[in-house]
């Protein structure tokens, strides 16, 4: 590797002046090792999408990447499916895919590290909705988080994404829709926790339908899994595995607020998988959609609001290249 290119929020985790900080001295210890880096901050939503495929575009040797997992979503949806390497230099708030990689958690002390880390090729969790939940794109271009329509249908009304680690269905997503972009930059991960006992009190847990393997399971929340941590620090998947080709996907049936007192408190355990109704699946597809019609739920991609069933959530075999200790 001798070009790279440093995408990075200015605005990422609880403290910006100091990331910025940060975020020039680890391009200085890359520069130092031999690696000419480009800095390329981002300004708005999905930003680090198009900067990651104008880096692949002019010939990058390596896409890094310094922020939180949102960050690192977008531009992973302009990597997918090409062979340029991701390196993530982690530096948000919960940090899921660093954390699940044991990436040192101060993005100074990746750099120092990231030149002797090995690439992996990996699978890549994708959505798609706006469409029937079964029915496939007419066609994707290489590198891109779109699709083009099936004929008639306007491209505003059929979407797809890719997604590192966890896609959320339901109660987190409200949780995700809901919360102020002050808890969330000046309280983190507690940001997210005081509005899920918010939301305990006024979401009405509507209910929804996954099809799977030949069968269904109803939940009121449903996480399917690339990665087995979820919010940071959370066990609920343990059998997902970010270097397997397969989703795993934990649901919650329950529309009771104790029953999920008692589900925090079984997570925090992990116990959950021993509660009634509660259930662990491996998939590589599955089709979710609203048991009543006129309800609107929600679905979360890696901790950023996607969008609403119906929905299909399916694993892109061989669709990342991914720098690991």
């Amino acid at each position: 590797m001798k070009k790279g290119t440093l995408i990075y929020n200015p605005v990422a985790g609880r403290r910006p002046a100091r990331r910025e900080r940060e975020v020039r001295e680890a391009a200085m210890v890359l520069r130092r090792a031999g690696l000419e880096i480009e800095l390329a901050p981002t300004a708005r939503p999905d930003m680090a999408n198009e900067l990651a495929q104008a880096a692949v575009a002019r010939g990058a040797d390596v896409v890094l990447v310094c922020g939180g997992d949102g960050t690192i979503n977008e531009v992973i949806n302009g990597l997918a499916l090409s062979q340029v390497p991701l390196g993530i230099l982690p530096g948000g708030t919960a940090n899921i895919v660093a954390r699940e990689l044991r990436l040192p958690l101060n993005p100074v002390r990746a750099a120092r590290q990231l030149l002797r880390w090995t690439p992996h090729r990996i699978a890549l969790g994708r959505v798609r909705w706006g469409q029937s939940p079964v029915a496939p794109p007419a066609s994707e271009p290489t590198g891109s988080g779109r699709f083009t329509p099936p004929l008639g249908l306007p491209p505003s009304q059929a979407c797809s994404r890719y997604y590192t680690s966890v896609a959320g269905i339901g109660y987190d997503a409200h949780i995700v829709y809901k919360l102020s972009s002050w808890l969330k930059t000046n309280l983190g991960v507690a940001g997210y926790v005081m509005e899920a006992f918010r939301q305990l009190v006024h979401y009405s847990f509507p209910r929804f339908s996954c099809r799977l393997n030949g069968i269904e399971r109803q939940g009121t929340f449903a996480v399917i899994h690339r990665t087995r941590l979820y919010a940071g620090w959370l066990h609920l998947a343990p059998t997902a595995d970010l270097f397997a080709p397969h989703l795993a996907m934990c649901s919650f049936p329950s529309r009771s607020r104790l029953r999920y007192l008692l589900y925090a408190l079984a997570v925090l355990t992990r116990q959950h998988l021993r509660l009634r109704g509660v259930s662990l699946d491996q998939c590589t597809e599955v089709a979710c959609t609203p048991v009543d019609a006129t309800e609107t739920i929600r679905f979360e991609l890696d901790g950023e609001l996607g969008g609403v069933l119906p929905a299909t959530f399916e694993i892109v075999p061989d669709a990342l290249t991914l720098l690991v200790p």
